[in-house]
């Protein structure tokens, strides 16, 4: 009798669970302006590090943190990354905001207490059933030393100055209206007539 009440509870309680589990996941039905619950979050962290490879998190940087090397991290993540993350690293992005999961804030401790052998790894590997995808060019020196670099720029983010973001915004992708006004921009301060303005005035004659 009483092992077939604790078959019982032992059923009752996976039961909950896997309502629970799956609450968690549908909740705001499938859309992906939801915000993961706690459960959630805290499954899908676990089940990141338990598919990590032991020996990824030991993983050493062979890349020096200079100047130079952050700086050269600094307009990759510009040009790569900022356009889910950010140029500080925040995920507050028109594409970063529309993923479920929404990009990690890379500042604050959930990223920064990762080693860099996690990082790395990540970078390279991605995380499946995000929006964040795989890096790895096949194992090119040059591609694993770019995600070496971007190890160092994450660890940098809580510190980014203004005039480095700054210097980011330049190297951020650019649709051809930014690169329209940008050129009217250029123009103007060459002294000469911004292109569409010129075509109006045309038009205008006509």
């Amino acid at each position: 009798m009483k092992r077939r009440t604790l078959l019982i509870i032992v059923v009752v309680v996976l039961l909950g669970l896997g309502v629970a589990v799956a609450a968690s996941f549908l909740h705001d039905g499938l859309s992906s302006r939801a915000t993961p619950g706690k459960l959630e979050t805290m499954a899908a962290r676990k089940m990141r590090r338990l598919a990590m490879p032991a020996n990824a998190r030991l993983a050493q940087n062979p890349v020096l943190a200079s100047a130079e090397e952050l700086r050269d991290a600094r307009l990759h993540f510009a040009d790569h990354c900022a356009i889910c993350h950010a140029n500080d690293g925040s995920g507050n992005s028109v594409i970063g905001n529309g993923l479920y999961p929404k990009p990690p804030d890379l500042r604050l401790p959930e990223t920064q207490n990762l080693t860099d052998g996690e990082l790395f790894w990540i970078i390279e590997n991605g995380v499946r059933f995000t929006g964040m995808p795989a890096f790895s060019n096949g194992g090119e020196h040059g591609g694993t030393l770019d995600s070496w670099r971007l190890v160092h720029f994450i660890r940098h983010l809580p510190h980014l100055t203004a005039a480095e973001r700054i210097e980011m915004e330049r190297y951020n992708p650019k649709g051809p209206d930014d690169r329209a006004e940008e050129q009217e921009e250029n123009d103007f301060l060459n002294g000469a007539t911004p292109q569409r303005k010129a075509e109006s005035q045309v038009h205008k004659q006509k």
